[in-house]
């Protein structure tokens, strides 16, 4: 069975990506891992504030995740594997990859103004290599009908 890897945040290119695998997995009797990522927050003296802080973007990331899986259930996609993660991007993906050799593919959107973003931009660039799945770039500015024609 294959499995996409979907990298979940609030970005319009986020919900691309999220629509390509969804489709792919459908289509190909697959599954989806959705993660959300929580940066580290800065150092503060007051660790109250910080933990405050940290719970407050670790339960937003859930909230997110969360209701990105109950809209793929309402469309009839099967449950996606949900994780939730505090760390820098780059290493937190890695480690997930890592832990869970069944993912067949990284499925990441890019921006469609600007850069690309950061995980595009490091997984994409010369670090695509060393992956143990292929990585998937999906355009931020394809409509609904581009991704179910290209999945």
């Amino acid at each position: 069975m294959r499995v996409y890897l979907v990298i979940v945040d609030e970005t319009d290119e986020a919900l691309c990506a999220l629509r390509f695998a969804s489709r792919r997995a459908e289509k190909t009797a697959g599954a989806l891992h959705l993660l959300a990522l929580v940066p580290p927050q800065e150092f503060s003296a007051f660790g109250g504030v910080q933990a405050t802080i940290e719970e407050e973007a670790r339960a937003r990331a859930e909230t997110l995740v969360t209701a990105a899986a109950g809209s793929l259930i309402s469309e009839g996609a099967n449950m996606p594997v949900i994780s939730v993660k505090v760390g820098e991007g780059e290493h937190v993906v890695r480690q997930h990859l890592g832990e869970h050799p069944e993912v067949s593919a990284l499925v990441l959107g890019a921006a469609k103004e600007g850069g690309p973003g950061p995980l595009v931009t490091y997984f994409a660039g010369t670090n695509a290599g060393a992956l143990p799945c292929p990585v998937f770039v999906v355009p931020g500015s394809l409509s609904s009908d581009d991704i179910e024609r290209l999945s």
